[in-house]
């Protein structure tokens, strides 16, 4: 009798966790919390949190909640590795959302992991080549490339007469593509890269890389890094005379580049955008990313990364609307796929069977004298 009851008991919790779930749009973000990237995790989050919140708070998508599952991979590649085929393994995840790195997301193509699982990947924060070429039909990007972004750098130099261009990049898939990208860019004006100098991913060890460039001849110096290790390339390579412009990806905190650089090196750093400026109310989606992070949370500063998951978050739920009430993986990724021409609020992105690249929006930003990030 005890077990014949243990048996109910199982399987109306299970009855329960069906029904709840059928109640649910459930998604998987894995984020870096933890690690060199943490800062930039935790805004990753948050801007797909608070247009959420209010999709929900405004009766949800054909009347279900969105309920998002997110784990710290700590910008270890194993672990998104591990941890995506966790959430991939729960039939009621239908798609991944907001992952960071391109050789975390990398290894997710190789593997086979993403193909295997059927659920798209939306709005990932990296802008790798490798991801975008060859096609796959599991990403849905809605950056630009970093192609796309050390085209628009190289362009801004030569046309101010720096010809001379070095590199400091993070050795692995993310740094390489960038780099590559750099590479082209001078290719294509008959020009060759000063300097290359790499550091180790998941560390702030720069001392070589300072040393590689100041020894070069550079006007300029484009970084293919993350925050930690940007501001300590910065700041060692300002306060050991380094006199060239400095530029940075896309991918970087302005105010942690300021925090842990300080002012007096960071000003005057350059930052290629691959979202709008969202500091200004100008675009009516400008104005709902700030009137909602206003709302869902009070104290927290307008930044790059939040708005970008934030326009992310906004083609996943439209993805999930055209999905019907009862979307499959497969049925979401068709959805989206038909997204030609979606107006997020004053910009757009653009899907077809055979394009996952939304968006290729590109300009550049400067860390003015006050610390705050000028266009």
């Amino acid at each position: 009798m005890v077990h014949a009851s243990r048996l109910l008991c199982t399987a109306a919790l299970a009855l329960l966790h069906i029904m709840v779930c059928a109640n649910e749009l459930v998604i998987s973000q894995v984020a870096p919390l933890s690690g060199v990237l943490a800062s930039t995790g935790r805004q990753m989050v948050l801007g797909g949190e608070i247009y959420f919140k209010h999709i929900n708070d405004i009766g949800g998508i054909h009347g279900k909640k969105i309920k998002v599952l997110v784990s710290d991979d700590g910008y270890k590649v194993d672990e998104t590795v591990r941890l995506t085929r966790e959430a991939l393994a729960k039939p009621e995840v239908l798609a991944l959302y907001g992952f960071a790195g391109t050789a975390n997301i990398g290894k997710l193509l190789g593997d086979n992991i993403l193909r295997d699982g059927g659920a798209a990947l939306v709005s990932p924060y990296t802008g790798g080549e490798p991801l975008r070429t060859p096609f796959n039909p599991w990403i849905f990007h809605v950056r630009a490339g970093y192609g796309d972004e050390t085209e628009h750098m190289v362009q801004q130099l030569v046309t101010l007469g720096m010809n001379r261009v070095a590199v400091m990049y993070q050795d692995d898939g993310f740094g390489q593509a960038g780099l590559q990208g750099v590479e082209r860019a001078l290719a294509r004006r008959q020009l060759k890269l000063s300097v290359a100098a790499p550091y180790e991913r998941n560390t702030d060890k720069v001392e070589n890389a300072v040393k590689m460039i100041l020894a070069s001849d550079a006007q300029a110096v484009i970084m293919i890094s993350v925050n930690k290790p940007t501001a300590a390339f910065i700041k060692r390579y300002r306060e050991a005379g380094g006199g060239a412009q400095l530029f940075n990806i896309s991918v970087v905190d302005p105010a942690e580049i300021v925090k842990l650089a300080g002012l007096e090196n960071a000003h005057g750093l350059g930052i290629s955008q691959v979202a709008p400026y969202p500091y200004l109310p100008k675009m009516p989606v400008v104005r709902e990313y700030q009137s909602l992070l206003q709302k869902y949370a009070p104290g927290e500063q307008i930044n790059y990364t939040s708005f970008e998951l934030f326009l992310g978050a906004k083609v996943l739920v439209e993805g999930l609307r055209r999905a019907g009430p009862n979307p499959t993986r497969a049925q979401l990724i068709k959805a989206l796929e038909g997204m030609n021409s979606f107006d997020l609020g004053g910009t757009s992105v653009r899907y077809a069977p055979d394009n996952r690249v939304g968006s290729r929006y590109v300009e550049v930003t400067v860390i003015g004298s006050s610390g705050k990030l000028l266009k």
